[in-house]
């Protein structure tokens, strides 16, 4: 009964991380679960809604503003919050992927 109790926690319970740590460098990898993508799909949708509803040729500062700065700041944000702490890593680290 014990043995069900457990597997049945294990199987509803969200992945500890949203986004994978990369193998090299500083930051995060791709999503590893689907709320991870859900947020690299929102980013990507911003940032196309910007680019096909701002003419960014007569107003350049709010296409800049709403098509990158905004979207990049709430991936990395999201990947702060949801990822495992950034760090330089140069291979394998003995990390688990």
């Amino acid at each position: 009964m014990s043995d069900q109790k457990n597997s049945n926690q294990k199987s509803s319970e969200s992945p500890k991380y949203w986004f994978s740590a990369k193998k090299y460098g500083w930051g995060w990898g791709f999503p590893t679960c689907w709320q991870g993508w859900l947020v690299m799909l929102g980013t990507f949708t911003v940032m196309l809604g910007a680019l096909l509803l701002i003419d960014y040729l007569r107003a350049p500062f709010p296409f800049i503003l709403l098509a990158i700065i905004v979207p990049c700041i709430a991936l990395v944000t999201a990947c702060v919050l949801k990822g495992p702490p950034p760090k330089w890593r140069f291979g394998d680290d003995g990390m688990d992927d």
